[in-house]
């Protein structure tokens, strides 16, 4: 598989820590790691913009998307408001996560802690066709819930 060049700028605040890294041979994201000078708690319910140390130039035609880690949804209720945020190819300021505690308990932020996964994908752009009426389906303009499960 071929792999996308991406450039990447450490700040200072992310001396020591590691780049985004695949966790594994198969992995569609990379971890992402928190830059933090001073531990953060998070309280049930707060939210808290985690900074990475970390600038990229995703290349035109592409979005970087950060999302949450499952480990620390499942096991602590940490996750993205905004999930999957997106990081748009002409962002070149630093990558910070916005992260809340939907869990019972304080959660701490530490430095170096895997926080969140980056994703860089290809983006379709779109040309509308404004039309008088859509093609027909069977579900038609059923919503949410509509096959009963």
């Amino acid at each position: 598989m071929n792999a996308l060049t991406v450039k990447i700028r450490r700040l200072s605040s992310s001396h020591g820590l590691p780049l985004p890294t695949y966790m594994s041979a198969s992995a569609a994201g990379m971890d992402l790691h928190a830059a933090v000078g001073a531990d953060i708690v998070l309280a049930p319910g707060q939210i808290a913009l985690v900074p990475t140390g970390l600038e990229v130039a995703i290349p035109d035609g592409y979005e970087g998307q950060v999302r949450p880690r499952s480990g620390l949804a499942v096991k602590h209720g940490i996750s993205l408001p905004n999930t999957p945020a997106t990081i748009d190819a002409d962002y070149r300021g630093e990558i910070r996560v916005p992260l809340i505690n939907l869990g019972p308990e304080p959660f701490l932020v530490t430095r170096g802690m895997r926080i969140a996964q980056l994703i860089v994908a290809p983006v379709m752009r779109v040309a509308w066709d404004e039309v008088a009426e859509l093609p027909q389906t069977a579900r038609a303009g059923q919503g949410f819930g509509h096959s009963g499960t």
